[in-house]
């Protein structure tokens, strides 16, 4: 399932704050940062989306579990910029996780699979990772 930059191996739990701060390339379309179990299933998939799928400026939110892609969610503004650097902060509570977007906007996700603990984060898409930082 999962294609780009994959972290394996890593411990991201309840109370932890997962920051990721990239760059959006020049001509992106989308790009999305995952976390989940392992490399089959997302608990938490983020996707910024230019123009894909049929979204402009959209921030899509969703899981990916058994193969199939749950509902989506969809809240909060659009700070990114094609080829301009941004930045997510995801604290994970025990019930959800909380993304603080760029310009301070938040989107609530639950936690669908409920674990305390996950051990997986991916990168897809039109963006270079600069730094991932879980404290």
């Amino acid at each position: 399932m999962m294609k780009g930059m994959v972290v394996k191996n890593m411990s991201f739990k309840v109370g932890q704050t997962l920051t990721v701060v990239g760059v959006a390339k020049p001509d992106a379309t989308n790009f999305a940062v995952n976390i989940g179990p392992d490399e089959q299933d997302i608990v938490f998939h983020i996707n910024p989306r230019f123009n894909a799928h049929g979204d402009e400026n959209a921030v899509v939110c969703n899981s990916y579990e058994g193969g199939s892609w749950c509902e989506e969610h969809r809240e909060g503004g659009f700070p990114f910029q094609q080829g301009e650097e941004f930045k997510i902060v995801i604290d994970f509570t025990p019930g959800e996780f909380v993304a603080t977007l760029s310009d301070g906007s938040t989107i609530t996700f639950p936690n669908r699979l409920g674990a305390e603990k996950y051990s997986v984060i991916s990168f897809d898409g039109e963006a270079r990772i600069k730094s991932v930082e879980v404290k």
